[in-house]
């Protein structure tokens, strides 16, 4: 939600030269819980970097910190150690946050209001003019297919519908840095996709978008850079390219048929006919020579690459103590 007081306007400085939008160095969070008041580690030495008209995606599973994050970036949350700037500003100055739109994952707004009058309080709050308040709130709407509903009372909308006034707050005084905490969560496929549409178009105005999301296929769909959150350390960053780069997670090979030698030396033999097989690719041209030698057919050969899903899992693998693999226990 907007914070502060906002600018009239939505003009981007010059990335080139100016603090990147968002930076983060050694953000360490330290939560007390249970009786003892023993510590809890939400975040751990982050650092972060978003730079000015990208939009970044912000991964991990649950728990992983990416909301502890947020928060002590729009100022809900102090951090235990660390620092960090929203353009150069430090965090914690309500002034970093007057170019800020932020929707949490969890909107309340006030349930006796209409679309309207709930976009009217909000941009009296940030002192917007008045023109500028109806104009914003008009084509904010209409942008959302909210116009029909725009005066019914929000105790009436769906989760979705709420998703989208909630949209409608985040952008009304043309920030130039939006923080979307799981924007699509509770969303039918024409909810993401108006939300989908709505990040490009703010990132062609050459707005920041910083997101997180358990619908990985949207982050590798939006993103131009993306991080990795996992127990509250980062555990990597960059673009898709770089993060899954030229990964090979498996060769699929198709074979007419798989003979009891050829069995014998894959992990997982397939009973159907054609069959599909998932070999480790350093083993594969083993594998492949085997089947050729046994006068088996090979149909297909094909790389299958690796994912961000494929990633995170990995990672979370990674990161469980010993014990917790041993049980097998999903961190």
């Amino acid at each position: 939600m907007p914070s502060g007081r906002a600018p009239s306007g939505g003009a981007v400085t010059d990335a080139s030269s100016s603090p990147p939008a968002i930076q983060a160095e050694g953000l360490r969070k330290v939560y007390r819980t249970g009786f003892w008041m023993r510590p809890h580690v939400g975040l751990d030495r982050l650092d972060l970097q978003v730079e000015r008209g990208e939009i970044f995606g912000f991964i991990g599973p649950n728990g992983a910190g990416k909301t502890t994050t947020i928060k002590i970036l729009m100022g809900l949350h102090r951090a235990t150690k660390g620092v960090a700037t929203l353009f150069g500003i430090d965090h914690r100055d309500p002034a970093s946050r007057a170019q800020v739109g932020f929707l949490p994952e969890r909107p309340y707004f006030y349930q006796h209001l209409t679309a309207r009058e709930l976009l009217r309080f909000y941009g009296q709050l940030m002192e917007l003019p008045g023109d500028m308040i109806t104009r914003r709130t008009e084509a904010l709407l209409e942008r959302v297919d909210l116009v029909r509903f725009a005066d019914v009372p929000l105790r009436s909308y769906s989760k979705g519908m709420l998703q989208r006034v909630g949209l409608c707050q985040t952008l009304l005084h043309e920030p130039q840095l939006i923080v979307l905490d799981e924007p699509m969560s509770g969303l039918d496929p024409l909810g993401r996709a108006l939300v989908r549409d709505l990040i490009l178009e703010e990132r062609d105005r050459g707005c920041t978008v910083f997101f997180s999301s358990h619908i990985l296929h949207d982050v590798e769909t939006l993103s131009d850079r993306v991080a990795l959150l996992v127990r509250g350390q980062m555990r990597g960053v960059g673009t898709l390219d770089a993060l899954l780069g030229g990964r090979t997670q498996y060769i699929e090979v198709q074979v007419s048929s798989v003979p009891e030698a050829l069995a014998r030396v894959v992990e997982e033999a397939p009973s159907e006919t054609p069959a599909v097989l998932r070999l480790d690719p350093a083993r594969a041209d083993a594998v492949l020579e085997q089947a050729v030698a046994l006068g088996v057919r090979i149909r297909s050969v094909a790389p299958v690459r690796q994912t961000l899903e494929t990633l995170l899992l990995d990672e979370v693998d990674r990161a469980r103590p010993v014990d917790e693999k041993r049980l097998g226990v999903l961190a």
